[in-house]
């Protein structure tokens, strides 16, 4: 594990200094975005190790396996300061183990999966176990794949003044992903996700959207260029033959 940690944490050097040169070629300070090192196909030690190396904010896909990783880290209490997010599908019947044990969930892909968060929310905090609503984003299909989830971006704006309303959830921004292997159609999806953003802030003032969740490992940097606040870095950060270009 020790060459594992002295690996990643090269590695970390390497991803930051793309990072920062990306917000450096648009024009933006280096805390306008955040890195998130996503967990979801390591263990605990390979996590512990991350922490070790520097990273503070992670994410899971899968309800059990963030609250695996926080039972797991809670072995470890001089790792303090790390939040997780959930950034997979939630299905309404995982909400509950979800709920105060994610700091943001990335993919509420439809009004009635915020209902039902939301609800769930307002109990939890009428009973005392949820301080305040859960924080979202909305995630958006913005480049049209069938097999991609998420609101349209139509679907959005139909929903907007809705979900603003609903008490146990508060909106943060907009969260999408772009399709692989073409860097020119993900970067417009990117800007894509920024302009509906500023739409969206636009025509609803009861909106702050300050957050845009996009680029993961092939291309984050992009990502940074267009607008994005939170990028979702997975096997770049955790897979040592993952070519850094």
């Amino acid at each position: 594990m020790d060459n594992y940690l002295d690996l990643i944490r090269a590695r970390r050097e390497q991803i930051l200094e793309r990072f920062y040169a990306a917000l450096d070629r648009a024009g933006r300070p280096h805390d306008a975005a955040r890195l998130i090192a996503v967990s979801k196909t390591v263990g605990v030690d390979e996590t512990v190790a991350a922490i070790r190396a520097g990273y503070r904010h992670f994410a899971e896909n899968r309800p059990q396996e963030l609250v695996r990783k926080l039972v797991g880290l809670a072995e470890h209490p001089e790792l303090s300061e790390v939040r997780f997010d959930m950034i997979g599908n939630l299905q309404t019947n995982k909400i509950n183990a979800v709920l105060g044990s994610a700091e943001l969930i990335h993919s509420v892909g439809s009004l009635h999966l915020a209902q039902a968060i939301s609800s769930r929310a307002v109990r939890k905090m009428e009973a005392g176990e949820l301080s305040g609503p859960q924080r979202v984003l909305i995630e958006v299909n913005v480049s049209g794949e069938e097999s991609k989830g998420g609101f349209s971006p139509d679907e959005v704006r139909d929903a907007a003044g809705e979900l603003a309303e609903l008490e146990g959830i508060c909106v943060q921004g907009l969260m999408t992903m772009a399709p692989r292997g073409n860097k020119d159609v993900a970067r417009r999806t990117f800007a894509g996700l920024r302009e509906l953003r500023d739409e969206l802030e636009a025509a609803h003032s009861e909106l702050s959207l300050t957050e845009l969740s996009c680029g993961m490992s092939e291309d984050f940097e992009s990502a940074l260029e267009e607008g994005s606040t939170l990028v979702r870095l997975g096997r770049v950060v955790f897979s040592p033959e993952f070519a850094v270009k």
